[in-house]
């Protein structure tokens, strides 16, 4: 939200001014109507409404400060939200999408595929975004339980999540290249296949996934399709949706539900369990 303000009071003085220096109470609504224009033509619909949102908000403190009048401010806040797309973004792994990538990961024996091997399990195993999964240590995960910490996560909580055995496994065999040295869970390789002790950065993640969906012969898919198939796999396995929302991190089971890619085929599988006791 804060750079969400930033960038309204950049637009509204030319760069002259920021959230905190802006004096918001003067705002009207043809200050309010234009900055809603220019953000339609430079952010998508989702976003925009964001910073309408904080917008709105600041507005709405002026007024209980004194510092504006009702009157302007009901004028002020009279713009209206942007209308979001229903069209779903994104979407999720078939098994079959994912077994033709994890082939090509375990052909490939350098240090490079025992490090893809474990990333894909993490992030289609737990679900994690990817600025979650590059911020774990060696001290985050345990190999008994297939725990993982994942501390400081979006909306500064820190939760745990678990891997299947599968991941585990996947994991552990990167761990006999990594070594057991404390740092980074996951590292860059060097093209002469040189594990390089640092971090990872998220860049790097999608560049991965969209190298071995390539040499897989597979639609290019992003890191956050792998959270919309985890969450997707688990809904149709039957795992309740508050779980789920837990395991993925997110405030409300709401969000979660967007997230669901299954389409018409559950839908579908769904109604079969219910039975109609008609005979002809």
């Amino acid at each position: 939200m804060r750079r969400n303000l930033d960038l309204i009071a950049h637009l509204l003085t030319q760069g002259r001014c920021d959230s905190l220096t802006l004096d918001w109470s003067k705002l009207r609504y043809h200050h309010t109507a234009a900055v809603r224009a220019v953000l339609i033509e430079q952010f998508a619909p989702s976003t925009v409404n964001q910073m309408l949102c904080a917008l709105r908000r600041v507005l709405k403190e002026a007024k209980k400060l004194k510092l504006m009048l009702p009157m302007d401010y009901t004028d002020a806040v009279d713009i209206e939200s942007v209308r979001v797309s229903q069209d779903l973004r994104g979407r999720s792994l078939s098994q079959t999408e994912i077994a033709a990538i994890m082939r090509v990961i375990k052909a490939d024996v350098t240090s490079a595929g025992r490090r893809d091997a474990a990333m894909l399990a993490i992030l289609l195993g737990s679900g994690l975004r990817r600025s979650e999964v590059v911020s774990l240590d060696l001290s985050d995960f345990d190999s008994n339980t297939g725990a993982i910490i994942v501390r400081g996560a979006k909306g500064g909580k820190d939760r745990t999540v678990y891997l299947p055995s599968s991941g585990i496994r996947a994991v552990d065999a990167w761990l006999k290249v990594r070594g057991v040295k404390a740092g980074p869970l996951l590292y860059p390789i060097s093209k002469s296949h040189r594990v390089m002790q640092r971090r990872l950065t998220d860049q790097a993640v999608l560049y991965i996934l969209q190298k071995r969906a390539q040499s897989a012969v597979v639609n290019s898919f992003s890191p956050h399709d792998c959270r919309r198939t985890f969450i997707s796999n688990l809904l149709d396995a039957g795992v309740d949706l508050v779980t789920v929302c837990q395991l993925a991190g997110h405030a409300s089971p709401i969000t979660t539900a967007k997230y669901d890619r299954r389409g018409e085929v559950a839908k579908r599988r769904a109604v079969e369990l219910l039975h109609i006791p008609f005979d002809e």
